[in-house]
């Protein structure tokens, strides 16, 4: 009984060294339930095409301890390959994932629709698990709440994934960007990590040109610290509830007492309008060394930047006159 055995395994060792010629190499998606037994997770390697000889793999996978060790998860293999890699990832769990991206400068009322779409989950629960109270306490961000300390770029995650998931990801991938070296660097800007965070959001929403941040940034910094208001035009579209064609000055005055209107209110909104990408986050903390301290848009998306208001004033005569002609209205 121990030589047959033993000859088993042999064989099996062998079989599992070398693979097997499968009629098909195209690689094959298929689902390990939870739950599932390892003899239902032989059935469907075998019903798929990835196992040839499922009795003796079996023998093989006991021997060698995988029949315990299996996860559950959807995953894509190739038949043919060796038994021992095929387990291999069936025990670390190598599962498919797919990519989820959060655009910079998305508020919370942009990236919950997007995780709940991801995950599958309810737009309201996702919408309460962002909006709570003590959320920023849970996560261990330094503001009035997540806005702003969710790290928007491209995630990747398995099928199955939770919203809580998604969003602890997104939070330690924004504390991962404070390294010692940024978080000293606050220290000779004299700011908070939630004020440099909510100044870049206000950053990320201005820039259309990633290499103008560092510019747009030290025209706010050189505000703040003239004492000037910011006049941060994205502060009020943030306080209406979101972008719009045009901010008329009946729609700013009538959130005028909004902490978010810069214009009326002096110094940094209350926390971030958005999330600022690492870029933006960036440049907020190395801002250029520019004395400019106004910005109007002119052509192909860029700005032009000026140092007195006499400047600034003749740039946006000059980007009006540019909207008339665009409008077919000519010269004023």
């Amino acid at each position: 009984m121990r030589g047959r055995i033993a000859a088993l395994i042999a064989c099996a060792s062998l079989v599992a060294a070398c693979g097997s010629e499968p009629l098909d190499t195209d690689p094959v998606e298929f689902i390990i339930p939870s739950g599932a037994t390892f003899a239902e997770v032989v059935d469907t390697l075998a019903q798929r095409g990835l196992v040839q000889r499922p009795r003796l793999f079996g023998w093989y996978a006991r021997w060698k301890g995988f029949d315990t060790r299996v996860r559950a998860g959807t995953y894509v293999q190739t038949p043919g390959q060796p038994w021992s890699e095929l387990l291999d990832d069936l025990a670390a769990g190598r599962v498919v994932t797919r990519p989820i991206t959060i655009p910079e400068g998305w508020a919370l009322r942009q990236i919950g629709p997007r995780i709940a779409d991801f995950t599958g989950a309810l737009p309201d629960e996702v919408v309460s698990l962002l909006s709570d109270s003590t959320a920023h306490r849970e996560y261990d961000v330094p503001g009035p709440g997540l806005e702003g300390y969710l790290l928007p770029e491209t995630y990747r995650f398995a099928d199955g994934t939770t919203p809580e998931t998604v969003i602890e990801t997104m939070v330690d991938a924004y504390r991962a960007f404070w390294t010692p070296e940024r978080t000293a660097r606050l220290d000779t800007l004299g700011m908070t990590e939630a004020e440099v965070t909510t100044l870049a959001s206000i950053v990320q929403a201005e820039a259309r040109i990633a290499d103008e941040m560092p510019r747009i940034a030290a025209v706010y910094h050189n505000r703040l610290d003239a004492g000037w208001p910011l006049q941060a035009d994205p502060t009020v579209l943030y306080a209406l509830g979101g972008p719009r064609e045009r901010l008329l000055y009946a729609a700013m005055d009538s959130v005028a007492d909004s902490p978010y209107n810069t214009y009326t209110h002096p110094g940094l909104p209350p926390g971030p309008i958005g999330a600022p990408g690492a870029a933006a986050l960036e440049a907020t903390l190395h801002p250029a060394d520019d004395p400019a301290m106004f910005f109007v848009v002119g052509e192909d998306g860029r700005h032009v930047f000026s140092r007195t208001l006499a400047e600034h004033n003749r740039a946006v005569a000059e980007y009006r006159r540019r909207q008339n002609r665009s409008s077919g209205g000519g010269l004023p």
